[in-house]
């Protein structure tokens, strides 16, 4: 017996290629196609297919990285209630796509249901800027919400990170950031089926066909932030945090992937990772379903299950 897509999803990329023909197939390294095609793709399926939440207002702010630029930074609070709790929100797209914007959806989404505000950080993308400036741009963030904490109306001890993909190993690396440099103390870190380790090169053959991130947009993601030959190289694990050794001290987390999805072993060897140094961790292994599936198919079953779990971390911070 091999895997299927579940049912539901498979239903909606099923009409999506019918609709607009099948995705292109991209070399190796072609960073520009990958951002004009998955940009918007991100775009129709987070801000688009889905109504964007009421009840939520937003504000951006400048914060300065460690080398003096100035990113931007969005946060986004429930009108009516907001809470103390806060999370740092950095957004996926394999370290060379994405942006704030295109992940306004998902990010105010979370905070109209559960209250928690967010900051979300305009992290600058790799092959441009390689490692350490998005992971360095991303711990700025988490310094300025800490710094702002008090007129934001956050208590510094219930500030979380938290990400998707490119942005969960960022999050990732950020806590283990702040656990090196004694930064702000983390409530909780949230990995959605996070990008973890460049070692994962190799193709499963029982992924190649169903993985949506393929090992092809794999390898120039990481290639893109570390060059080539990072495989055979010693790499921080603020960068790969697959890479990381000593989990003690870092906060409890909540980690998800979908068994489709190519980052599937490196998220459960994580999560094990930090269990055997006892850091408390939840996680979730979805059958069936890809990467970026919640996304795709926002109405599923797996889906709502997810975020009904995602939802109830953050509403415990």
């Amino acid at each position: 017996m091999t895997f299927a897509l579940n049912a539901e999803v498979a239903a909606v990329l099923t009409a999506a290629i019918e609709a607009n023909g099948p995705p292109p197939t991209l070399p190796v390294g072609d960073v520009a196609s990958r951002r004009a095609a998955l940009d918007a793709m991100l775009e129709y399926f987070n801000n688009q297919a889905q109504p964007l939440p009421e009840g939520v207002e937003t504000s951006d702010h400048a914060v300065t990285a460690s080398d003096g630029a100035t990113l931007l930074a969005r946060w986004y609070r429930r009108s009516n209630d907001p809470g103390e709790a806060a999370v740092l929100y950095l957004h996926g797209g394999g370290m060379i796509l994405g942006s704030v914007s295109i992940f306004d959806g998902p990010v105010g989404r979370y905070v109209a249901r559960t209250g928690v505000s967010m900051l979300s950080v305009q992290y600058r993308l790799a092959p441009e800027h390689p490692h350490p400036t998005p992971v360095e741009d991303a711990y700025a963030g988490l310094i300025w919400l800490a710094d702002h904490a008090a007129e934001l109306g956050v208590d510094l001890q219930r500030i979380a990170v938290m990400g998707d993909s490119a942005g969960g190993g960022l999050a990732a690396g950020v806590a283990i950031l702040s656990r090196d440099r004694s930064g702000p103390a983390l409530a909780h870190q949230l990995l959605i089926y996070p990008m973890l380790d460049d070692r994962t090169t190799t193709p499963d053959p029982y992924l190649t066909e169903l993985a949506g991130w393929s090992y092809d947009d794999n390898v120039t993601g990481w290639d893109a932030l570390l060059g080539a030959g990072h495989e055979q190289r010693n790499v921080d694990p603020s960068a790969a945090p697959g890479r990381l050794k000593d989990a003690t001290g870092l906060p409890p987390a909540y980690i998800e992937v979908g068994q489709l999805d190519v980052f599937r072993d490196e998220d459960l060897r994580y999560g094990m990772t930090l269990s055997r140094a006892g850091v408390p961790v939840e996680l979730h292994l979805h059958p069936g379903v890809p990467h970026e599936y919640d996304a795709i198919a926002f109405d599923a079953d797996v889906s709502r299950r997810a975020q009904a779990d995602r939802d109830r971390v953050l509403r415990s911070l």
